[in-house]
């Protein structure tokens, strides 16, 4: 009776509140997280202890007034991804390209045309969720972006329907190696977030990221070289409230130049340059340090 209830009141905040709501122009969304900003922030403090933490441990050489700074521009940026977010269910194909370019996609075209697939990588900064609507449309290789399941399936099913319904597949990896291996005729996008705190059971290369030790996932570079295509990163880039760029630089197409871990250390170093030149972009309300080396399996760290 309850999981019944529960998903009937999913079902009205999705269909009464979100799709409606989804529908206003991004102006008016704007407006609403002005005041969503004073709630979340100066009422609730949502993570507020984690997102300070993140910032005081990442730039020990800003003073409290400096760090207090980039805290509330943080939440501000925040409150217009959440909004952004919501706008993301009805915004058409048109207007999602329009809102994020790619201004550089001759960086992919040349691998396409030697026939090879690539793996970009990127980081939680400004708008991903909108980059994962707009990216089919803006590229030649077919896009396909490494996903875990929510728990909650209805959930689970408005998300994954709302992020690939332009053309990104959200797949689980064993999917996408599959499809790497069985459909060798076909280039592919492969898109990692490589920002995201690993499980402990995932291999991992500890790296200095924020001024701090980090273990970053070693899936993307693992993948580039078992496949021997080249790895790319994606800044994604704020040019105006609302309105994003895509920046795409290449990390390596000649893996045997670098050792082992090496690469992630590359493109954990370009999302940091990004993140220094603008921290309130990132999303620091995300417990990223949750672990450390000795805290590790020494089995799973490169």
């Amino acid at each position: 009776m309850l999981l019944v209830l529960h998903t009937i009141m999913n079902k009205l905040i999705y269909h009464l509140l979100l799709v409606p709501t989804s529908h206003l122009p991004l102006s008016v969304l704007h407006g609403i997280s002005n005041v969503m900003y004073y709630i979340i922030y100066r009422i609730f403090g949502y993570r507020k202890a984690v997102v300070r933490q993140n910032l005081i441990q990442s730039f020990p050489k800003k003073s409290f007034a400096e760090i207090l700074e980039v805290e509330k521009a943080f939440y501000r940026h925040f409150c217009d991804l959440i909004v952004e977010s919501v706008k993301n269910f009805t915004i058409s194909e048109a207007a999602a390209k329009k809102r994020i370019k790619i201004t550089n996609p001759e960086v992919l075209e040349r691998y396409f045309n030697k026939g090879q697939s690539v793996i970009l990588v990127g980081g939680h900064y400004n708008n991903w969720e909108l980059f994962a609507l707009a990216v089919a449309g803006q590229i030649k290789h077919t896009p396909m972006a490494l996903y875990s399941p929510l728990k909650n399936a209805f959930w689970n099913k408005k998300i994954t329907d709302s992020r690939s319904k332009y053309g990104l597949h959200m797949l689980r990896i064993d999917s996408i190696l599959h499809k790497m291996k069985t459909q060798k005729e076909e280039q592919f996008a492969v898109i990692f977030g490589s920002d995201q705190s690993p499980r402990r059971s995932q291999l991992v290369h500890f790296t200095s990221f924020l001024n701090q030790e980090t273990a970053v996932a070693y899936g993307a570079e693992r993948m580039a070289r078992e496949f021997d295509i080249p790895i790319i990163a994606g800044a994604n880039l704020k040019v105006a409230r609302g309105y994003y760029e895509i920046i795409f630089t290449l990390v390596s197409d000649d893996h045997s130049k670098f050792k082992e871990g090496e690469i992630t250390a590359a493109f954990t170093a370009l999302l940091e340059k990004d993140i220094l030149g603008a921290p309130q972009y990132w999303l620091w309300s995300h417990k990223r340090w949750k672990y450390n080396r000795s805290e590790h399996d020494a089995d799973r760290i490169i």
